[in-house]
């Protein structure tokens, strides 16, 4: 019987040496003449053990890692072919208590199934929601989103199924489901896991989407700095289209879907969906005023349905198993899993996906299990660099969307961000208008002068120029900001710089010229 040895081809693996090691193995699998195959998953998320090679053994799957090219022999010398013993083994991967505690809905295939084969896929439940979707009208659709309560995992966490009945509603002969791939938040990566490691989710999402909204045409919006991704997306949708689960009739349904692959131009503006579009549009990347909306008006004036990846690839596993079986996940407002992804000054980064209600303190302490320093923990940033920053006080905040917000933070794309108590939070701020700054589309004053001016203004607090004042012009730069700016680039960067002054006023105090001096 032929061996299966995977070796991831995520991103973050390949970074890490995966390619060095799927090449080591596949000398030693012909050197040794042994009947074995390599198969290029995803990863699993656990990114401190990778590149994590595992080995099927009896139904099992056997890990080992982090492994790099010159430890290849050495595993076969000890039978990593059939499971063999080694400092590097780290036994029943699916026994690892990262994992093994984990809610997987969404990643439930990704880093277990072969990320291109169609196969591996359907055995592993795929298209199960699918071949659902295609015996129910699109109203019927709809509602099931609606009653899961899924909620838009981009940032804002606005209903996912609202935004699809409004494009259903709509008046119009052409209508588009857009994915927005521009996955651009500091401390994120699940889209890309999943766009690498399950591709084929993320098309069965996009098509039952158009089959709920009448909508024939999909385009996914990735950012060119996922060359990887955007590879096995677009093989993937070749691969789909071939099997008739896309093209003129979904799996012959009688009803058209497609998908085309976009690659972006490295504007992080270009992650907020109206300029989105424009850039799809092949114009430049500003932000649209709204009203209207895209559900209304959106890729060439049509009405759009615009999604973020784990929105779209969480959709086939409420088709499938049900809405009430998903809303039986979460709490409150916040239904079914969310995708952490844990990165920054921490021992265990990677991602984890569970349901909505963990508190803050144990995603870093228990889960993360601390800084990679060792120092104590100063803050978090939850939700990319327009996140606010959560001093250990707030650490008994649960994650989800309304406690965040209650607490002035936001979950965003739940990327999460940790830094040891060497951090200088005047300086984090600093960062945060400077990043503004750089990125705003220019279209609107708050954004594209209030930045600059706020880049100033902590300059002038870190060089102890008239603190008092500068602090209080900050706070005042910020509330023009967040109640001026056209979208959330300007209206967000008040978070990470108020709660960074909020929470850490000793930052923000230097000592005076004058004083220093002396």
């Amino acid at each position: 019987m032929t061996v299966k040895i995977y070796v991831p081809r995520d991103a973050a693996a390949l970074s890490l040496g995966a390619q060095k090691v799927a090449e080591a193995v596949a000398r030693q699998i012909a050197g040794r003449g042994l009947d074995a195959q390599i198969v290029r998953n995803g990863s699993r998320g656990m990114f401190w053990l990778e590149p994590l090679v595992e080995v099927e053994v009896g139904g099992k799957r056997i890990g080992y890692g982090p492994v790099k090219a010159k430890d290849v022999p050495a595993l076969f010398d000890a039978g990593l072919a059939e499971g063999g013993g080694h400092p590097l083994c780290l036994g029943e991967v699916e026994n690892l208590p990262f994992l093994r505690e984990q809610t997987r809905l969404t990643f439930a295939r990704c880093g277990v199934i072969e990320s291109l084969s169609l196969e591996d896929y359907e055995v592993h439940g795929g298209l199960k929601g699918l071949r659902r979707a295609v015996g129910m009208a699109a109203a019927d659709i709809v509602t099931e989103v609606m009653d899961s309560g899924l909620r838009g995992r981009g940032g804002a966490g606005f209903p996912t199924g609202i935004k699809w009945k409004t494009v259903l509603d709509a008046p119009g002969a052409r209508k588009y489901i857009v994915c927005n791939a521009d996955e651009g938040d500091s401390g994120t990566f699940a889209d890309r896991m999943i766009m690498e490691g399950d591709p084929f989710v993320l098309i069965e999402g996009m098509a039952i989407a158009g089959l709920a909204t009448g909508a024939t045409k999909g385009f996914v919006y990735a950012r060119s700095e996922y060359p990887h991704a955007i590879a096995v997306m677009t093989e993937a949708v070749e691969v789909a289209r071939r099997a008739g689960i896309l093209g003129a009739s979904v799996l012959g349904s009688g009803k058209a879907f497609d998908i085309e692959i976009r690659t972006g131009a490295g504007a992080y503006v270009c992650g907020e969906e109206t300029a989105l579009l424009n850039s799809l549009e092949g114009k430049r990347g500003i932000v649209r005023a709204k009203p209207p909306l895209p559900a209304h008006k959106g890729l060439f004036d049509c009405p759009t349905v615009i999604n973020n990846v784990i929105s779209l690839a969480s959709v086939p596993v409420i088709m499938d198993k049900g809405a009430t079986f998903y809303r039986d996940f979460g709490m409150g407002r916040s239904r079914g899993t969310i995708p952490l992804q844990i990165a920054g000054n921490v021992k265990y980064g990677g991602l984890y996906e569970t349901a909505f209600g963990l508190s803050l303190g144990d995603i870093i302490d228990k889960i993360g299990g601390g800084t990679a320093t060792g120092r104590p923990v100063k803050a978090v940033q939850v939700g990319g660099p327009l996140g606010a920053y959560f001093p250990r006080a707030l650490f008994d905040t649960p994650f989800d969307y309304e406690s965040f917000a209650a607490k002035d933070g936001l979950i965003g794309h739940a990327g999460i961000v940790v830094f040891d108590d060497t951090a200088d939070m005047l300086k984090q701020a600093r960062f945060a208008m400077e990043f503004c700054a750089v990125e705003s589309c220019g279209k609107c004053t708050p954004c594209r002068i209030g930045s600059t001016r706020g880049v100033e203004t902590a300059d002038k607090i870190a060089r102890g120029i008239e603190p008092e004042k500068n602090r209080v012009l900050l706070a005042d730069l910020c509330n023009t900001m967040k109640f001026g700016s056209l979208c959330a680039l300007g209206g967000f960067t008040p978070y990470p710089v108020m709660s960074a002054m909020t929470h850490f006023p000793e930052d923000f105090s230097p000592v005076p010229l004058i004083e220093a001096a002396e």
